[in-house]
């Protein structure tokens, strides 16, 4: 059981540790544990001279982020794409120029800042990152919410789809709030989470654009309380009803002394209230051996006609369990009502 656990979670604990620290090393555990002490010791003092020759080289430089902040200079430099690299917590493809760290999105990005950085970063840098506001941000949906009564810009429909889409009426999709996009002041909703990484990275190509005069109506769903009786019930017990139906029609109950009519809305209440899905497990157990109890007693009706004859049959030629249904039988004619099985 344990190494069954082990080998389930131990690929996440490794992953975790070597993307968040870098410091998850293998040992060989058939080893004695001498050696295994001293690869420890040795581990160990190596990552501990990795961080003291950073933090000397952080303090000798005043290390901080440069002008690019946690954007890729590349991305900017090459396709103009504004790539944030602030949820990436590690520093794997994170480099020092001048006294100053660059995170790049990539090691294809790093290899190019490492082999020419002068050409990504001021002043020979071909584009230069703009400014606070003209930076787009991720919102929440509590930060949309607190910005009410600012709407959303294009109504609601994603600008990426309907820009990718030709601007075409097919194209207009209305966005999530999930995917809100915040830019130049404006709010914006992106149908997808991948569309809404494309607006982050190129936003100037999508926040400009105008609907036009026709759009699709609004999918504002309709209050079940608003519709119509038959609607209504259509919409809220239908399914459940044909079932019940469907199980009354397959059995044809007749109780005991009750009508054909009383006998059916009797077993559909029942069955109504044994596979309520809103009711507790509980009340559904209870139901259901209701439930049951009205098919057994419904059931002595066919089972005395065929055991009684018109001929007179002695009692040693009966069935064994017949007295007892027989008395089962009479007793029920003296309940008050079927009100006592709801």
């Amino acid at each position: 059981m344990c190494n069954s656990i082990y080998k389930k979670e131990v690929v996440r604990v490794r992953h975790h540790f070597q993307q968040q620290h870098q410091n998850h090393v293998l040992l060989d555990g058939l080893k004695s544990k001498w050696w295994i002490w001293d690869s420890i010791v040795k581990d160990v003092s190596i990552s501990m001279e990795y961080i003291h020759a950073y933090l000397e080289r952080t303090q000798k430089f005043e290390c901080g982020l440069g002008e690019f902040g946690q954007y890729c200079p590349v991305c900017l430099a090459l396709h103009q794409h504004l790539l944030d690299c602030s949820e990436t917590a590690a520093l794997t493809h994170a480099a020092v120029f001048k006294g100053y760290y660059y995170k790049m999105c990539g090691q294809s990005h790093l290899e190019r800042f490492l082999s020419s950085p002068d050409q990504y970063v001021a002043p020979g840098c071909p584009r230069s990152l703009p400014q606070a506001p003209l930076l787009p941000s991720r919102l929440t949906e509590i930060q949309v919410k607190n910005r009410f009564p600012q709407q959303a810009e294009l109504k609601g429909f994603c600008p990426v789809t309907y820009l990718d889409g030709k601007q075409r009426y097919e194209a207009l999709v209305r966005g999530r709030m999930e995917y809100a996009v915040d830019y130049r002041e404006r709010i914006f909703f992106c149908e997808t989470k991948q569309k809404q990484d494309k607006f982050m990275r190129t936003p100037e190509a999508y926040w400009d654009q105008k609907l036009p005069s026709k759009v699709p109506p609004l999918d504002e769903p309709v209050p079940i309380t608003a519709l119509p009786l038959q609607g209504y019930l259509e919409q809220s017990v239908a399914v459940p009803l044909i079932k019940a139906m469907t199980a009354a029609g397959c059995l044809r109950p007749k109780y005991p002394f009750l009508s054909v009519q009383r006998s059916a809305l009797l077993y559909v209440a029942l069955y109504l209230k044994a596979f309520n899905h809103k009711s507790t497990d509980y009340t559904r157990q209870k139901y259901k051996k209701k439930v049951a109890l009205l098919e057994e007693d419904c059931a002595l009706i066919p089972y005395l006609s065929s055991v009684m004859r018109e001929k007179f049959r002695p009692p040693g030629e009966l069935p064994i369990d017949f007295q007892f249904k027989l008395n089962k039988f009479l007793a029920l004619g003296e309940l008050p009502g079927a009100s006592d099985l709801l």
